[in-house]
């Protein structure tokens, strides 16, 4: 493999990697500020339990995601320059914003809303996990500017160090972007709710004594993931009649063409398809309470199912990226010319070590995961209103 080769897909790894844990920190931050919710208004004991228990494993996905998206970040400036320097007076800034969201405001609430539980007022605890939410929204808006806009460069126009902004406006609603948006969005709320499914029924399986609590988890998985499935259908049928207009080359490759693009369409679809199905059966079977304890067939096929997500939102990934190639910025800037002007040494030497950290991070992620999701629910608390502070990566 050339330099070019390898840069790519070392690219490929670390983002498609960091996408796994954003695609679920996006859809439970969604779940828990609901059933915190809940639990607030309600002063619902149950959803006061359930928001500690699945926030637990919430903040251990999003500080390992916080620790992929920063190597990341490494990673694009070092192999990548030429794009910065082509395009960044347009993507720079919302690359920017991003990481002002995303470490700045989102970063500040999540920490208010940890350690925060019985020192801040419910209804200003309720609030911290509502901004965590949205700035989480508006953080995979902000990366998504900068991706639109290298699918469908508009609102710039050539200068002699490159583009020049010349709509601000048109950049921020980029179709590209806002159809996106909306489809990685339902994406997450179906990954968020294959997780609690799929958790809730591997406790079941093993006759927990928390029947209650994974009962009425893993209906509010089904009840999340089902609806957001055709939301993604929805979303992802205007996102292709949207690339068949202003990308036909992708197009070509989806309806006809070879080639990994191809590849990772029809993956998508047949994930997808697999989900779309199954969601009409756990539908009926979670309508009954005793079906939701007693179906250990039902319970083993939710826990087979949990990859399903990923897999469907990776591969969509590697349509939408390797569809448009040789472009990094469709029709002006080829993926040769982004490239930094690196050694094959360096980009050898580069390559193995983001993997092997990647790795290592997924590897730990796992594990923390399944320790937490393995440890159960807290005891039951006296109050509903105030529960007992998260113990976050413990």
């Amino acid at each position: 493999m050339d330099v070019l080769e390898l840069a790519r897909l070392q690219f490929a790894l670390t983002a498609g990697a960091h996408f796994l844990f954003v695609s679920l920190t996006l859809g439970l931050a969604t779940v828990i500020a609901v059933m915190q919710t809940r639990a607030t208004v309600g002063r619902s004991e149950i959803h006061a339990r359930m928001t500690r228990f699945w926030g637990r494993l919430y903040v251990t996905n999003y500080a390992m995601g916080i620790l992929t998206g920063l190597v990341m970040e490494f990673q694009l400036g070092l192999s990548w320059s030429g794009l910065t320097h082509f395009a960044g007076n347009v993507v720079g800034a919302s690359l920017a914003m991003e990481t002002l969201v995303a470490f700045f405001v989102e970063s500040t609430f999540l920490g208010l809303w940890i350690f925060g539980w019985d020192k801040l007022n419910r209804w200003a605890h309720l609030a911290a996990i509502w901004v965590v939410t949205l700035t989480a929204y508006a953080s995979a808006y902000w990366v998504l500017v900068a991706n639109g806009f290298m699918q469908h460069p508009v609102g710039a126009e050539p200068g002699p160090d490159g583009l020049r902004l010349t709509d601000a406006a048109a950049v921020l609603t980029n179709p590209s972007t806002l159809q996106a948006f909306w489809h990685v969005l339902a994406g997450a709320l179906v990954t968020a709710g294959f997780f609690l499914a799929g958790v809730s029924a591997w406790h079941l399986l093993r006759r927990t004594p928390e029947q209650e609590f994974f009962g009425r988890s893993l209906r509010i998985g089904v009840f999340v993931a089902s609806p957001a499935l055709f939301l993604s259908a929805a979303t992802g049928g205007r996102q292709l009649q949207l690339i068949e207009e202003i990308q036909p080359h992708k197009w070509e490759a989806f309806s006809g063409g070879s080639g990994l693009a191809r590849i990772g369409a029809l993956l998508m679809l047949m994930a997808f398809a697999a989900m779309f199905f199954f969601s009409f059966l756990n539908v009926a079977l979670a309508l009954s309470r005793r079906v939701i304890v007693t179906a250990r067939a039902w319970h083993v096929a939710l826990i087979a199912a949990l990859p399903l997500p990923y897999v469907a939102m990776l591969s969509g990934w590697v349509f939408r990226e390797v569809g448009r190639q040789p472009w990094v910025v469709d029709g002006l800037l080829t993926t040769r010319d982004a490239l930094s002007d690196v050694s094959p040494a360096a980009i050898r030497f580069s390559f193995v070590t983001f993997v092997g950290v990647f790795a290592l991070l997924i590897a730990v992620n796992g594990w923390l995961l399944a320790r937490q999701a393995r440890r159960g629910p807290a005891p039951f608390s006296s109050s509903a209103s105030s529960p007992a502070a998260p113990e976050v990566l413990v």
